[in-house]
């Protein structure tokens, strides 16, 4: 049988969600748990394989097992075999058919800044601080241009593996709550590193360095800038991973008010 997992982390701890030799990751840590409930080992996929110190608040991951378990013993037992900085939120068994990866429609990434005049002693391993303001009008006018479908190579990362760098941008938008500026991306699907490229040009916009109209001519040049324009993994959150209704996934989790409404 196959199941589904709705997983949240921290991902402070961890070198990235894939399993790597020698090194800590979310994949090994969770198979581990989950081969433990199921008495057999357990290979997972997920829906987007996140970076080191990247969070996930509804990473989606699926799994095939023969042991004879309900999903909320998937639920509850993997939970007490994991690590307080992992946790499985939901879980359903799916059709034999259904891919964590492949059958996901749409992928919805948030990244947050906290701006303040000192870093706060909660929010330094979770969120990115940073002292300077920043001018929101032209980073919404610049986000906007993101908006369709458009050859993203310029905002890849030279590690990245994906065959094809055109991607369609749903939802691009910035804005701010209290001392946050949240910036929300919803797409089809993600390069390598490009939420994290994208801040970094729009912090530069944002900053009065460049007009909004550079963002534009950076994506239609397709060409990488300077590797400062990259915001670091700690303010960036993977929230939400959008399936057709015969997924059945109507569970999935994530947090509101990271939300645009």
């Amino acid at each position: 049988m196959r199941y589904a997992l709705i997983i949240e982390y921290q991902g402070t701890q961890y070198h990235g969600w894939q399993k790597q030799p020698g090194i800590i990751t979310v994949q090994e840590t969770l198979e581990t748990a989950l081969s433990r409930v199921a008495a057999h080992e357990v290979k997972t996929f997920c829906a987007g394989r996140t970076d080191a110190g990247v969070h996930a608040t509804a990473q989606v991951v699926h799994f095939d097992s023969d042991a004879n378990r309900q999903p909320r013993h998937w639920l509850y037992g993997t939970n007490s075999y994991l690590p307080t900085d992992i946790r499985v939120r939901a879980g359903l068994q799916v059709s034999d058919n259904f891919h964590a990866r492949f059958s996901a429609l749409a992928r919805r990434y948030v990244y947050i800044i906290h701006q303040g005049a000192f870093p706060s002693a909660l929010f330094y391993q979770h969120l990115y601080w940073y002292p300077q303001p920043l001018n929101i009008e032209p980073m919404q006018l610049a986000a906007s241009y993101l908006i369709g479908q458009h050859d993203f190579s310029a905002f890849r990362s030279s590690e990245c593996q994906a065959y094809s760098p055109i991607r369609t941008m749903m939802h691009s938008h910035v804005w701010t709550q209290n001392e946050f500026v949240i910036f929300e991306f919803y797409a089809n699907a993600f390069l390598h590193h490009m939420v994290r490229y994208l801040v970094g040009h729009l912090i530069e916009i944002g900053l009065d360095h460049k007009p909004p109209s550079w963002l534009k001519e950076v994506l239609e040049n397709k060409m990488r800038q300077d590797q400062a324009c990259t915001a670091p993994p700690q303010g960036l959150y993977l929230v939400e991973v959008q399936y057709d209704d015969s997924a059945q996934l109507t569970q999935t989790l994530r947090w509101p008010w990271l939300i645009h409404q």
